[in-house]
Parts: C-alpha cells; sequence; structure tokens
C-alpha cells in the first residue's frame, strides 16, 4: 500500500503542474481566453496528491511506530503539513479561476486591473507554498522517514542514504531559493530534487516487490 501511495503522488504531482501550468501566468490567465477545464483537472490531480501524501504517513505509522514511535509520529505530523501548504496553493489557482470567469462576464477597465492584481498575487502564494510544501516541507519528511528507516534497517542502507542526501539537498535548495540565489524552476533547482524522486520511486518498487527486510530482535538502546 505505502509502495503504490508513493507512485500516486509522483504521478499525481507532475500530472496537476502540467494541466494547472496556465493558471501560473496569473493577470495574462484571468484576460485570456482561459483553459478552466484543464486547470480544475489539475486541481483533481492536486487533490489526489494530497489524499496519497497523508496516506503515506498513515500506511507507515504502525511500521514506523514499532521502532521508533516518535519519528513515527513526527512523520505524520510533517506529511500532514505538507498536504496542508500544497492545498493552500490550489485553492489560490482556483481563486484564479474564479477572477477569470467573473471578468469574462463583463466588467470595467478598473476592476479588469484589479484582477489581474489580484490574479499576480495569488499566483506568486502558489509560488511560495510550491516552494514550502514539495520542497521545504517534503525534504524535512524524508530526512526523518530515511533516518528511520536508516536505524530501523527497514530496507537497504544504500537506499535510505539516497533518502538522506536527497531529503538534505532539497531542503538546501529550497533556502538558497528563498533568498534569491536561483529561481526554482531552474536547471539546478531541477537537479537538486532529483534525488528525492529518485528516493520516493525506488522505495516505492522496492515496497513493492519486496517490502520491508525482514524484522530484526530491538537492542536495549532501540
Amino acid at each position: 500500500m505505502t509502495g503504490a501511495l508513493f507512485l500516486v503522488t509522483e504521478v499525481a504531482a507532475i500530472a496537476g503542474l502540467a494541466l494547472y501550468r496556465p493558471a501560473l501566468e496569473g493577470a495574462q490567465y484571468v484576460v485570456g481566453t482561459g483553459s478552466d477545464t484543464r486547470v480544475l483537472l489539475g486541481a483533481l490531480c492536486e487533490m489526489v496528491l494530497l489524499l496519497a501524501v497523508v496516506g503515506t504517513g498513515v500506511a507507515l505509522f504502525p511500521v514506523l511506530r514499532a521502532r521508533h514511535e516518535a519519528l513515527a509520529i513526527g512523520y505524520v505530523c510533517g506529511r500532514l503539513l505538507e498536504a496542508a501548504v500544497i492545498a493552500v496553493g490550489i485553492v489560490s489557482l482556483l481563486a484564479v479561476v474564479t477572477l477569470r470567469q467573473e471578468l469574462a462576464g463583463g466588467t470595467d477597465t478598473g476592476t479588469a486591473a484589479a484582477f489581474q492584481a489580484a490574479a499576480t498575487a495569488l499566483a506568486a502564494v502558489h509560488d511560495w507554498t510550491f516552494l514550502l510544501g514539495p520542497n521545504m516541507v517534503l525534504g524535512a519528511n524524508t530526512l526523518v522517514l530515511a533516518y528511520a528507516m536508516h536505524r530501523s534497517q527497514l530496507v537497504p542502507r544504500p537506499l535510505t542514504l539516497l533518502g538522506l542526501v536527497g531529503g538534505a539537498l532539497i531542503c538546501a535548495s529550497a533556502v538558497a531559493v528563498l533568498f534569491g540565489l536561483y529561481p526554482q524552476v531552474s536547471a539546478v533547482g531541477t537537479a537538486a530534487a532529483l534525488p528525492v524522486f529518485a528516493w520516493e520511486v525506488a522505495l516505492a518498487v522496492r515496497l513493492l516487490t519486496r517490502g520491508f527486510e525482514p524484522a530484526r530482535p530491538l537492542t536495549a538502546a532501540g
């Protein structure tokens, strides 16, 4: 179940971004002909993403709790936070769609300019949530999960090391983007996100094909 949910998060995230991308133009989208159905389908994909994100935390909780209860609780809370941040971003784009539909009904020039300014602000809200949710919070969640699995040896160590490196890298990249060192959507930003993508896909495939490693006896410290 966990492996399937991780794959759903990847597919839904990529599909959602591809579909709702026109609304990211903000002001231009509001005064254009619009692609409302496409954006709404993207929002639907994001809803699937939200459910899958929360689902991974819930599905892994009983497994992680048996070894590290604090880390298990931290991971569930982190996934809930990640989903909440993403939800704010998609709601902002749905508001852009509403502005375009209102403007299409006919308004004066002053109102149209106000709608464009509002759409630009809403698109900016999405951009910030996209940085904080699928980058910074995701990176922190990846570190927690990879560390928990590394200590408990639920999956092979090379796989957990990929998660640790990927989580740290995307967190560092998010901080760099936050302070304007480079755009989030850039060659550097994409390269920084690839290890986390590889970690989630590799983990999903591992869980779907072989599952967790056989249980090991708990030590006095573990």
